[in-house]
């Protein structure tokens, strides 16, 4: 038989104490809201990865892979000429390319290919095997107006591209 309401003594505080840890909560976030949270950053990096592997592929899109680098030195003999030799690279069309050089950084001029009516400050090639394309190994001579000690610095633009393929700083005497 169970005893009367009013003779239940109170609780020796066991009970209490249990209670207490049922309304104290230890956790920084709710489970739903850190799930929430997990999806979130998961959907951003997932972003940020589509991105930057996007930007890789578009990098490359004709399937090639063409550095070019030249080489300069001062023309013997020639005052403010410079020997430039092409290192590296595919074949350049001569019409595709544009010669400019800077004397002691000035600003840069674009010099033209010699010619019978342009003698100086030109550029004229080396080439006897292939009068259309400037290859590996081949050199040209770019004449500036330089007089004495200079220091001249050349850039060779791919103008069908609109690109810079190489800057070469060559100190002539």
């Amino acid at each position: 038989m169970a005893p009367a309401v009013g003779v239940i003594h109170p609780a020796t505080g066991k009970e209490d104490k249990n209670m207490k840890n049922e309304t104290r909560n230890d956790e920084a976030v709710s489970p739903v809201i850190a799930t929430i949270l997990m999806v979130a950053i998961t959907v951003v990096l997932a972003g940020v990865l589509y991105v930057w592997a996007a930007n890789l592929a578009e990098s490359n899109t004709d399937g090639s892979l063409e550095l070019y680098t030249f080489s300069g030195a001062d023309a013997p003999g020639a005052d403010g000429a410079v020997i430039m030799t092409m290192d590296n690279g595919a074949d350049l069309g001569w019409a595709s390319i544009t010669i400019k050089a800077s004397v002691d950084g000035a600003a840069s001029s674009t010099i033209p290919a010699c010619d019978a009516t342009t003698t100086e400050n030109c550029w004229s090639s080396t080439d006897t095997d292939d009068e259309t394309a400037w290859n590996v190994g081949e050199a040209i001579t770019v004449d500036t107006d330089c007089t004495g000690t200079c220091t001249i610095t050349i850039n060779v633009l791919n103008n069908r591209e609109g690109t810079t393929l190489d800057t070469t700083v060559v100190d002539v005497e």
